[in-house]
C-alpha cells in the first residue's frame, strides 16, 4: 500500500498538488479562470443553480444574475457531484455563448452557392418540402438524422419521436455512437440492461482503483479530484500504452501494447482463477456462464499474455495480487476501451473481473464505464435512435405497444427495427441510398473517422440540414440549410450523468438573434411537416419529462418518483432508479447490491471471445502506431465551443502537436517544436513535435481535438457496438518540408 503522505503529492486535474493553494482557489473563488472579482456595481442580485453542459460528470454551477443577465458563475459547494469544484471548461461556460460566429438566423444556400439569411417560416417550409420530396422519390430509407449527447433528454426524445414516428425516417443515430456504444452493448449483454452500477462516492471509498484506457485526470477532472479525496490511501492502477497524467499518479502503470488490453485482462482472470483468488459463492449464486469462461481461460497462460502485451510476468502477477488483496476494488474504463476493434469484449473482460471477485454492488466497487458527453446517458435511454424510448427494443412487439399506448399514437408509426447505426448511415449515403441528412448539435465533418472520406460522403447528399449554435462548424459550412439553435444556458431541460444522476439545467441567458431552442425548432418542424397533432402533449420540456417518467415506469431506469423539475432542483439531482417519492432523493444509490441483475434469470453473464489482431499494424512504409485521445482539460471534442474562450485558448496549444518518444526523435533527427508530417494510408497532417517519454518507441500520440487528426484514422468498427476504433492505426513520421 502507498504511504498516506504520498497522496498529497499526486497531481490534481490542474497539475498542482492536491492540497496546494491554487487547488483551493479554483474550488472556492468565483472567477478563478479570468472572470476576476466583480466590481461592486456588478454584484449579483440573484443566483440560480444549473448543471454544466460539457462532460458527463454533471457538475452543478451557481450562475450569478444581475437583472436578467448572467454576470458570472462559480461551482456549487454542496452539490453531491462536484462539491464546490469546477474544471476550466465549467468556469468558462458562459463566455462561449457570446461568440461572434453564433448562428443567429436561418441560412439557405442560394443557387450561387452562397448562404443567405431567411426567416423561420421559409426555413421550416424548405425543410419539409425538400425532405418530403426526397422521401417521395426515393422512399423512407432515403432520409436519416444524426443527433448528439449534448442536448437535453427532453429534446432528444422529441427529436427521435418526431423523426421516426412523425416524419417516417427509418434511420437515425447519435454521436454517442463514437464514445459510449461499446459500454452500452457490454452492459446489456452482461447485466441485461445498460446500467452503469456506481456512484461517484466509489472514487473515495475504493482501496484499489483500476483504470483501463482512461486518462480521467484530463478527460474528467472533477472525477479525478474525487479520487484525490480518497483517504485510505488507495492503490491506483492504470492500464494504458501512454504515460498519461493519470498514469504518472498511479502506484502501478502497465504500459500495454496498444489494443492488447483484452489479452491482459484474460491473463489476470486466469491468474485469479488458478490461485483461488475469486468468490465462488458469489459466482454460483449471482452469475451464469462461469464454467465456460473457466475453460476458455486455459488459452491464456502467463507466457502468452506476457508475449502479447509486452508486460512482464511479474507486473501481471502484481496486478492480480493487488485485486485479490483489495477489499473494495473498482474497475473504470473510458474511450481507450470503447474505441476499439474489440471494445465490447474488452469491456466485458473488465466486468468479468468484477463478477468473479465479487467486486460489484458494494461501496467502492463496480465495473464502471465513465460516460463521455454531458447527456450521453440520456441519449442512450431516450434519444429513440438505436433503442426505443426507455431502453426498449424496436424489434419487441410488446415494447412498441407500451410506447404507443403511453404516447397515444398508432403503433404502426413505430418502426419494427432500430435502423442503421452511424457508420451504416454514412455507408448508405456513399451508396446513394440516403439522400437527405439532418445533423443536430454535432460535427461529423470534423469528428467522424477517416475524415477525407467522411467529407466526400457528406458532399454527395442532395440536402444537408445542420442545426447548431454556430454557423462556422465544419459541417455547417457544408450545409444547404442551417437552423440556428440556442445552446446550454439558453434553454432548460435535464441531463443524465455518468452515475445515472438526473440533473436540471436552466435558461440563464437569451439566445442571440432569432435562434430558438432545439425543442422549439422540433415543434416548428413538426407543424410544417404536418404531424404537429401527434405532439400536442409535448408542449414544454417539463411536459415531456412527465411523459418520459411514464415511459420509464417498470423499467430498470424507472424515475417515476421524481415529481417535477423543482424536486430535481431541491434534491441536487436524483439517480435512477427512483420509483418512490417517499425515498430519500439525495441518497447515493448503487445498482446490484442485492445481487439481482436484469436478465430473466436474475443473473449476470460472463461474456468472452478470443482476441483479434489489431486491424492495421505498422509496416515498413508506416512504421509507427498512432494513438489519439484528449489533449487537455481545457479542450472539448471538436472545439466548437472551447475555441471561443480566450481563457481556454491560453490553456492548450493552438497548433496541432504530436508526442514522439526521445528514441524516435533522435533516430529521425526531429527536434522539439519542429514541424513534422504525420501520414497514414488515408491522409496526412502537420503538427509540432513534442518530444516526451510519455509514448513508447514506435508509437505517437495526437490529440483528437484538432481538425486534421481524423484525416489519419482508419474506419474500423467493433462488430457488436459499431463504435469506431479511433485509437490505433499505422502512420509514418517525417520532418515537414
Amino acid at each position: 500500500m502507498r504511504e498516506p503522505d504520498n497522496i498529497t503529492r499526486v497531481p490534481s486535474a490542474f497539475g498542482v498538488a492536491r492540497s496546494g493553494p491554487l487547488t483551493r482557489e479554483l474550488r472556492l473563488m468565483p472567477g478563478a479562470f479570468g472572470l476576476g472579482r466583480l466590481p461592486e456595481k456588478a454584484q449579483p442580485d440573484a443566483t440560480t443553480r444549473t448543471v454544466c453542459g460539457y462532460c458527463s460528470t454533471g457538475c452543478s454551477l451557481d450562475v450569478h444574475l444581475k437583472g436578467n443577465a448572467a454576470i458570472g458563475l462559480s461551482p456549487t459547494v454542496d452539490y453531491p457531484v462536484n462539491l464546490g469544484m469546477a474544471c476550466p471548461k465549467g468556469w468558462e461556460a458562459l463566455s462561449v455563448l457570446t461568440a461572434p460566429d453564433r448562428a443567429t438566423t436561418p441560412l439557405l444556400r442560394a443557387e450561387s452557392g452562397r448562404m443567405a439569411p431567411i426567416g423561420w417560416e421559409q426555413a421550416a417550409e424548405t425543410f419539409a418540402a425538400r425532405m418530403k420530396g426526397i422521401q417521395r422519390e426515393h422512399g423512407a430509407e432515403a432520409l436519416a438524422f444524426l443527433s448528439t449527447g449534448q442536448m437535453a433528454t427532453e429534446e432528444m426524445a422529441l427529436l427521435g419521436a418526431l423523426a421516426k414516428f412523425g416524419m417516417g425516417m427509418r434511420h437515425g443515430d447519435g454521436n454517442t455512437r463514437q464514445c459510449m456504444a461499446t459500454a452500452v452493448v457490454a452492459y446489456q449483454e452482461a447485466f441485461g440492461f445498460d446500467a452503469p452500477p456506481y456512484t461517484y462516492e466509489d472514487f473515495e471509498l475504493s482501496d484499489v482503483l483500476v483504470f483501463v484506457g482512461s486518462n480521467v485526470c484530463i478527460a474528467h477532472p472533477i472525477m479525478w479530484e474525487r479520487v484525490m479525496r480518497n483517504p485510505h490511501p488507495p492503490q491506483i492502477v492504470v492500464v494504458d500504452p501512454r504515460a498519461t497524467e493519470t498514469a504518472m499518479a498511479a502506484t502501478q502503470h502497465l504500459s500495454v501494447r496498444p489494443k492488447s488490453d483484452l489479452s491482459l485482462l484474460y491473463g489476470v482472470a486466469r491468474l485469479l482463477l488458478d490461485r483461488g483468488w475469486i468468490r465462488p459463492e458469489y459466482i454460483a449464486e449471482y452469475t451464469s456462464g462461469f464454467d465456460a469462461f473457466r475453460e476458455f481461460l486455459n488459452a491464456f497462460p502467463l507466457e502468452r499474455v506476457e508475449a502479447e502485451t509486452g508486460i512482464a510476468a511479474a507486473e501481471i502477477e502484481r496486478l492480480a495480487r493487488t485485486i485479490y488483496r483489495g477489499r473494495r476494488v473498482s474497475f473504470w474504463w473510458t474511450m481507450g476501451v470503447n474505441q476499439s476493434h474489440q471494445g465490447v469484449r474488452t469491456a466485458q473482460a473488465i466486468i468479468n473481473l468484477a463478477l468473479m471477485t465479487g467486486n460489484i454492488g458494494r461501496p467502492g466497487t463496480g465495473a464502471n464505464s465513465i460516460t463521455g458527453q454531458c447527456n450521453a446517458m440520456g441519449s442512450r435511454l431516450f434519444s429513440n435512435t438505436t433503442n426505443l424510448l426507455g431502453g426498449r427494443a424496436f424489434e419487441n412487439e410488446a415494447h412498441r405497444r407500451e410506447v404507443a399506448d403511453i404516447l397515444d399514437i398508432d403503433e404502426g408509426r413505430i418502426p419494427r427495427d432500430k435502423g442503421w447505426s452511424y457508420d451504416r448511415i454514412m455507408e448508405g449515403i456513399l451508396a446513394g441510398k440516403i439522400r437527405g441528412l439532418w445533423v443536430i448539435c454535432t460535427n461529423p465533418a470534423h469528428s467522424w473517422i477517416n475524415q477525407s472520406q467522411a467529407r466526400d460522403i457528406l458532399e454527395r447528399l442532395e440536402f444537408l440540414v445542420v442545426q447548431d449554435m454556430y454557423a462556422t462548424t465544419e459541417t455547417a459550412q457544408m450545409a444547404d440549410l442551417v437552423l440556428p439553435a440556442a445552446g446550454w444556458g439558453e434553454k432548460e431541460g435535464t441531463f443524465i450523468n455518468s452515475e445515472r444522476r438526473i440533473g436540471l439545467h436552466k435558461k440563464v441567458a437569451p439566445a442571440p438573434g432569432v435562434a430558438l431552442s432545439d425543442f422549439a425548432i422540433f415543434r416548428l418542424l413538426a407543424e410544417s411537416w404536418g404531424c404537429g397533432e401527434m405532439f400536442r402533449k409535448w408542449q414544454s420540456p417539463e411536459a415531456v419529462f412527465q411523459l418520459l417518467s411514464r415511459l420509464s415506469a417498470g423499467r430498470p431506469c424507472d424515475f417515476g418518483g421524481i415529481e417535477d423539475y423543482q424536486m430535481l432542483d431541491r434534491s441536487g439531482g436524483i439517480q435512477w432508479p427512483y420509483r418512490d417519492a417517499t425515498r430519500d432523493a439525495g441518497s447515493q444509490r448503487r445498482l446490484f447490491g442485492d445481487g439481482r441483475y436484469y436478465h430473466a434469470d436474475g443473473k449476470a453473464r460472463f461474456v468472452f471471445e478470443e482476441t483479434r489482431a489489431i486491424p492495421e499494424s505498422p509496416n515498413t512504409r508506416y512504421p509507427f502506431l498512432l494513438l489519439t485521445g484528449r489533449g487537455s482539460a481545457s479542450q472539448w471534442h471538436t472545439q466548437t465551443r472551447t475555441a471561443k474562450s480566450a481563457v481556454l485558448q491560453k490553456l492548450y496549444p493552438r497548433d496541432p502537436y504530436v508526442e514522439i518518444s526521445p528514441v524516435d526523435a533522435a533516430e529521425l533527427g526531429i527536434e522539439r517544436g519542429q514541424w513534422v508530417r504525420v501520414s497514414s494510408q488515408r491522409g496526412s497532417m502537420q503538427a509540432k513535435a513534442v518530444v516526451l517519454p510519455t509514448v513508447q518507441p514506435k508509437q505517437v500520440f495526437v490529440p483528437m481535438h484538432y481538425a486534421p487528426t481524423n484525416l489519419l484514422t482508419d474506419a474500423v468498427f467493433d462488430p457488436y457496438s459499431r463504435q469506431p476504433a479511433y485509437k490505433a492505426c499505422a502512420v509514418n513520421l517525417e520532418v515537414a518540408d
